[in-house]
């Protein structure tokens, strides 16, 4: 590798929302939960219970029900989850600043020079491991290797409650073994496409030059000529720009009636306008998400030249948004998301520190 060599942790937490709901309900724990509606809508989360019979995120909970019709479906606190992800990321910063999380549930840390002087990634992991458990009795997985991608890939292999080491050293023959749907920006289709090209694994794909991958894909040639030989330069961006704030509810009964429909506007707007003045953030363009009881979708937007900076102005706009709905049916979801922040016009910079690799710990 001709890139410097960092020291990455990738912490995921183990199944995030049924874990709390299970820590917070103990009668819960070792049953198949779902965090989620029961009678429509999708599975937000799974306990690893639930997932022995099939169970996914994102799976219609109908079909959820079908495969563990024994599941218990648990309300979703999402006030509750970010309380917790808060407490988990104070644990990060103990150890560096260049944190970039992901979700409220996984984040990347670059350690390879960390505020407590240690030498090993590895023992850093587990120390942070550890304390999330003892502050918040829930367990996560950690991946350590050289790059975010290996990094990210090595958290999900002892999952849950574990953790893996990439070793430099164990790169190459890690990576020729990978299958390529494991890999960073392969999805189903470029991954069925190398199928039929019978390429299956990181040894595969390294016997392609990359005047034949620039030819099979693109642009994105060059990435999977770099990825599957290690080279993965994206840095952690602890300073990620935020480009938009959104707020959003589902509701357990369809809402239809007029005067609902301004409450959940309202109430949606004062959320937001609390959200955003907690962070000194003011936003130019307004968006209205409508999602009806048969899944169909609409959005709709309005620009102004000067920032939102009232609940009354969300909510008015939300309104005008509301009436160029083209659909006159029942509501199950509404949400406001502000965009054209004032935080893109903050030039963020972050330091990203390269200095020489130093040895990890054997896993």
């Amino acid at each position: 590798m001709d890139l410097p060599l960092r020291k990455i942790i990738h912490v995921d937490m183990d199944a995030f929302y049924a874990s709390v709901e299970q820590h917070d309900h103990p009668e819960l724990k070792g049953k198949p939960i779902a965090v989620g509606g029961q009678h429509r809508g999708v599975v937000a989360a799974a306990s690893y219970e639930a997932r022995k019979y099939g169970v996914r995120s994102a799976m219609p909970s109908k079909t959820a029900k079908e495969k563990c019709p024994h599941l218990i479906f648990v309300s979703p606190r999402f006030a509750r989850y970010k309380e917790i992800s808060r407490k988990i990321r104070d644990i990060f910063y103990e150890y560096t600043d260049l944190v970039e999380p992901l979700s409220l549930d996984e984040a990347y840390l670059d350690v390879t020079e960390n505020k407590m002087g240690m030498e090993s990634a590895n023992l850093i992991a587990r120390e942070i491991r550890q304390k999330i458990f003892d502050q918040t009795g829930l367990t996560a997985s950690a991946g350590i290797s050289v790059n975010k991608f290996l990094a990210k890939v090595a958290s999900d292999i002892n999952k849950p409650n574990g953790q893996k080491t990439i070793h430099p050293d164990k790169v190459e023959s890690f990576l020729e073994e990978l299958p390529v749907e494991k890999f960073y920006g392969v999805g189903k289709v470029t991954a069925n496409k190398m199928f039929s090209l019978g390429i299956y694994k990181g040894k595969d794909l390294k016997k392609r030059s990359l005047e034949e991958l620039d030819r099979l894909f693109g642009k994105s040639g060059r990435h999977y000529y770099n990825v599957v030989r290690g080279i993965h330069p994206s840095e952690v961006k602890p300073h990620r720009i935020q480009k938009s704030v959104a707020v959003e509810r589902t509701f357990f009964e369809d809402l239809f009636d007029e005067q609902q429909i301004d409450e959940k506007l309202d109430n949606l707007g004062q959320e937001l306008h609390q959200r955003l003045q907690k962070n000194n953030i003011l936003g130019r363009t307004l968006t209205l998400k409508i999602k009806y009881k048969d899944f169909s979708m609409f959005t709709r937007s309005i620009t102004k030249e000067e920032y939102f900076s009232s609940p009354e102005q969300y909510f008015n706009t939300g309104k005008k948004l509301w009436e160029l709905r083209p659909y006159n049916k029942p509501v199950r979801l509404l949400g406001l998301s502000l965009s054209h922040l004032n935080t893109e016009e903050k030039k963020q910079v972050s330091i990203q520190l390269k200095i020489p690799f130093e040895e990890f710990e054997n896993q």
